[in-house]
């Protein structure tokens, strides 16, 4: 049996300007992403079996262990992209990132899981072909893979590294419910003003001469969600300067800690910081 255990950071995104709607029912946008070092953790093991066969497990309430989950899917799209035969995997996952939150959880997971079993068998998929499995299954995975601070494109699948700025990171998350992607999607494709300042141009110009400006933070999707949740408003009113990362409804404040009223109602998450990298075997 091979066993091999890897980390999965958390993403934030530092600007988030959703662009035109594709074709392919997905929306073109311009984004910086932001590693943080707030991780789930995969244990993933190997071994000869009659035919292919995916367990997962978990710590996890939120999150289903079987074909819908991300993991499970990768695997799937491992099998079909290797083809390996006759294996069996046994996969547990340490659930620390928030579900449904907009800190691309599931993404990193399954990105986690694609760069598990590229170490663990021999057939070594190069970094094109690792980057064709992540673009196939999500727009975020590509990132996680990376990590660090990137420009994305696309679908988000593009990836342009940028340098990383050292960064205080807290987090505050809604307790309750969550927001889908595809739940941010439907309400931004309602908003009458669908334009875009210019911030990520303008932050990734800062940030390849070694610069950094907070005020440029910006997500087109927030005005699509925040007057649906009270929870949402309270946030943005009661902490200068937070952010909502992603489809929400978490948000991200570069401060090292964060305060906020009837804090029973939320989950916050201090002392965070920015990371270098992505996935890694630790």
């Amino acid at each position: 049996m091979k066993t091999i255990r890897v980390k999965t950071p958390a993403k934030i995104n530092l600007t988030l300007e959703v662009l035109n709607k594709r074709n392919d029912g997905f929306h073109n946008i311009k984004s910086i992403m932001q590693a943080i070092n707030l991780y789930d953790y995969l244990n993933v093991s190997a071994e000869d079996a009659v035919e292919n066969e995916i367990k997962l497990t978990g710590t996890s309430d939120s999150i289903p262990y079987n074909e819908k989950n991300l993991v499970w899917k990768a695997a799937e799209k491992y099998f079909a992209k290797t083809g390996l035969k006759n294996k069996k995997i046994t996969v547990h996952i340490e659930k620390n990132i928030p579900v449904e939150a907009g800190l691309a959880g599931g993404s990193t997971n399954a990105a986690g899981m694609f760069f598990a079993l590229n170490e663990i068998f021999d057939t070594h998929l190069s970094e094109s072909e690792m980057n064709e499995l992540c673009a196939s299954l999500g727009s975020d995975l590509n990132f996680c893979l990376t990590g660090g601070t990137a420009l994305c494109t696309g679908r988000g699948e593009h990836i342009e590294p940028l340098p990383a700025p050292e960064l205080d990171v807290s987090l505050i998350k809604p307790l309750g419910f969550g927001i889908s992607a595809k739940e941010a999607y439907t309400k931004f494709s309602h908003l009458e003003d669908k334009s875009v300042p210019g911030n990520t141009d303008k932050m990734a110009a800062l940030l390849k001469s070694g610069k950094f400006d907070k005020t440029l933070l910006y997500n087109s999707l927030e005005a699509a969600v925040i007057n649906d949740f009270p929870e949402l408003l309270k946030i943005k009113s009661e902490i200068t300067g937070s952010m909502m990362s992603g489809s929400g409804p978490a948000f991200f404040t570069l401060e090292k800690a964060a305060k906020i009223s009837e804090s029973q109602n939320f989950l916050v998450i201090n002392g965070l910081h920015t990371v270098t990298d992505g996935v890694k075997v630790c």
